[in-house]
């Protein structure tokens, strides 16, 4: 059994709303770390039709329960009248939800009870390296984080079914998007982009649809918790600063998916951009499980200098690359970083094995470099 990061237990100062994308083991994590709470589970047929049908029914089966009992329910977004009740029951009876879904965006669509702050949100993300004994990285690389595809012997084809999966139930049954066509072709465009800086105008001429309609796209990818964005550092020194935010996949592997790459090996264009994806990947989950305040930025200058995520009002400018070997060549951006940010903790994160010093810049192999991020030795 893999012990995930996540400590349920630790959110649990009241009621609480459990979101992740599919398949990041909200429902495994919920049963191990709370095996004695009321479990009601909205993907069984017939508890959702029950419930449907009736929602008074839950308060008829859990208000005479005592004070602070824990009830998990979940996928609640399959029966989002349940909201109603969930809110008279924390009010009259104290009781403890967790309430879990992948998104949240049909609860605010269809404009739900989301209990008025009563319930806090906690996400869950895939397989974080710390989680994982034995972390192959060129297996990570290759196939994502996600459990299901992480630990399977066909990673490729469980890819393949998730893609599927996710346009027919979160788009096409919703009806989220009125064109699945120019939806699809939206994912497989993001995904060429995964990584870069956001042009909704290239993008909206690659799909044929309008810039605003690629923007919308973008907000459904993280309202559903497939991607997100990260913003730019705004900051402006001596040099003029890129603005807009760049675009990544929750999971490295479903970016790979889209973009018809497998079996990547080191010292390849391809595997230096997974690569970095997947630290990315790992900074955005430990900023968001660590409750930190800093954002994740990057930053670009309009001459092309960049550092790949900067933590913070400049605290820490780390930069990626796939490189077994650091040479001097690879420290541009983090050498310009310097001179307009000279207190900040520069990191050069790799695949060369013999950390050290390399003028004020740190140069970390990316397991070592891990371990100490999750042990809060690097933010």
């Amino acid at each position: 059994m893999i012990e995930r990061k996540l400590q349920i237990s630790n959110e649990l100062d009241g009621s609480i709303f459990l979101f992740g994308a599919r398949q990041t083991g909200k429902s495994t994590i919920l049963r191990q770390q709370f095996p004695k709470a009321i479990y009601i589970d909205l993907l069984d047929t017939e508890m959702k039709s029950r419930f449907s049908r009736r929602p008074v029914l839950l308060y008829e089966m859990l208000h005479n329960k005592p004070e602070q009992t824990l009830v998990i329910i979940d996928e609640i977004p399959e029966v989002p009248e349940l909201l109603n009740e969930v809110h008279r029951l924390i009010s009259e009876s104290r009781l403890l939800f967790i309430l879990c879904g992948s998104s949240a965006r049909k609860l605010k669509r269809k404009g739900k009870n989301t209990l008025g702050g009563r319930a806090l949100p906690v996400y869950l993300y895939p397989f974080i390296s710390a989680e994982i004994g034995d972390w192959d990285i060129d297996r990570a690389v290759n196939y994502g984080m996600l459990p299901p595809h992480y630990l399977a012997k066909n990673p490729s084809r469980m890819l393949s079914a998730y893609i599927q999966v996710y346009l027919k139930e979160e788009i096409k049954e919703e009806a989220l998007v009125r064109n699945l066509n120019s939806f699809q072709r939206f994912l497989e465009v993001a995904a060429m982009t995964n990584g870069e800086i956001i042009n909704n105008n290239n993008i909206a001429q690659e799909c044929g649809v309008s810039a605003t309609t690629v923007s919308s796209y973008f907000d459904i990818l993280e309202d559903t918790l497939i991607g997100y964005r990260i913003p730019a550092f705004r900051r402006v020194m001596k040099r003029k600063l890129v603005q807009a935010p760049r675009f990544y996949y929750f999971d490295v592997g479903i970016a790979n998916h889209l973009l018809h790459r497998k079996d990547m090996v080191r010292g390849t264009d391809e595997y230096g951009h997974a690569f970095e994806h997947l630290v990315i990947q790992e900074l955005y989950a430990f900023l968001h499980y660590s409750h930190s305040e800093e954002r994740l930025t990057y930053w670009r200058t309009y001459t092309g200098i960049e550092v790949d995520a900067v933590i913070g009002d400049a605290r820490v400018a780390i930069e990626i690359k796939s490189v077994e070997e650091v040479m001097n060549k690879h420290l541009k951006g983090l050498k310009a970083f310097g001179e307009e940010y000279p207190q900040s903790h520069r990191i050069i994160v790799s695949l060369d094995r013999i950390n050290r010093k390399m003028g004020e810049i740190e140069c970390i192999y990316i397991k070592d470099f891990l371990v100490r991020l999750w042990n809060f030795e690097i933010i």
